[in-house]
């Protein structure tokens, strides 16, 4: 099990990203010591010289573990023909239930990454790298993070045991069950596609709104609307948009369309979902910021590039989870 291609390569992969950021952790600590933008003096010049190597190796590193992501539904999905009961990446993950937590930490540090990617960028192009310190203990944060990921990964890829009998997304993601994937399943589909297409119709509202007016609130207002699309957009998944690819109405599982079977359509839908999603959260988290003379401008340019992404993003995404519902041969509002 553990010479899988998909495993070894995330076990391999995250191993290497998690020793970089230890080594950047550790220079990182000692710039957290000895950083003072005021002084000319040799030491302060290292560091500051240190601090693009160091940028460097994190932007490679955590490249590397937002692609993991993907790589891991890859392969727990490929991993479901090892195992009896399983037909995709749900009855993988029941394998052992170590999995679920993994799946967590990648999710959690997609963002995670994604916002000390953005740290970095407007850091560097301020004249004073302000954001210097605030990143550096982030950092050490996100270390943190990526130590987990590889102990979740760890736990669950070694304790996979292909003759263990699993069960799949029939009998986890099933109206009659009791846990929340069960609650999810049992939305009624009418009024969860009222909340799913009301929101993000709000969520495009606003974030028009951002792109022509620089008020703070619309920023901040978009960012709590981009988490409550994800959350809406999952639930929406689980709910109506899945039965309406499959064509069935009583199968609810978001990972079946990651499947061959399915043109590998949740590849694209779910980026779309989490890339909307990032760069709608970016331009209320960078507002405090705008307090920072040397910040103002730069965050201003940027807030507009990532309004305009996070627009693109969900428009894509709203496209290909209406594709179905609009052309396909299953109606669940006729069925309900």
């Amino acid at each position: 099990m553990i010479l899988h291609p998909g495993i070894l390569a995330l076990i391999t992969g995250t191993a290497v990203v998690f020793v970089m950021l230890l080594y950047a952790s550790a220079a990182g600590i000692r710039v957290l010591a000895r950083w003072d933008f005021e002084s000319s003096s040799e030491e302060q010049l290292s560091l500051e010289r240190q601090t693009y190597l160091i940028a460097s190796i994190i932007k490679y590193a955590l490249g590397f573990e937002l692609l993991s992501g993907l790589l891991f539904l890859y392969t727990v999905d490929d991993l479901h023909k090892v195992f009896v009961g399983a037909m995709c990446a749900t009855g993988s993950l029941n394998a052992n239930p170590i999995g679920w937590y993994a799946l967590y930490a990648k999710i959690i540090i997609f963002f995670a990454a994604s916002l000390w990617i953005m740290l970095n960028s407007l850091d560097q192009k301020a004249i004073n790298f302000p954001l210097v310190k605030p990143k550096y203990v982030a950092l050490l944060m996100l270390t943190v993070l990526v130590g987990l990921d590889l102990f979740f990964q760890l736990g669950y890829f070694l304790g996979l045991e292909p003759e263990v009998i699993t069960s799949c997304c029939g009998s986890l993601f099933s109206d009659n069950d009791g846990s929340v994937a069960g609650e999810l399943a049992g939305l009624p589909p009418g009024q969860t596609m009222l909340i799913f297409y009301g929101t993000l119709a709000l969520f495009l509202t606003v974030a028009l709104l951002c792109r022509k007016h620089e008020t703070g609130i619309l920023r901040y207002l978009l960012t709590l609307l981009s988490g409550a699309a994800l959350f809406v957009s999952l639930a929406a998944m689980v709910s109506f948009i899945s039965l309406y690819f499959y064509e069935l109405p009583s199968h609810h599982c978001p990972f079946d369309v990651l499947q061959k079977n399915y043109h590998f359509i949740g590849y694209p839908l779910y980026i779309s979902l989490f890339g909307g999603v990032l760069f709608g959260l970016l331009p209320g988290i960078a507002q405090p910021l705008k307090q920072i003379e040397s910040l103002k401008e730069v965050i201003r340019k940027s807030e507009q590039q990532w309004v305009t992404l996070s627009i693109i993003f969900m428009l894509c995404f709203l496209a290909i989870a209406s594709w179905p519902i609009l052309f396909g041969n299953l109606s669940l509002l006729r069925t309900t």
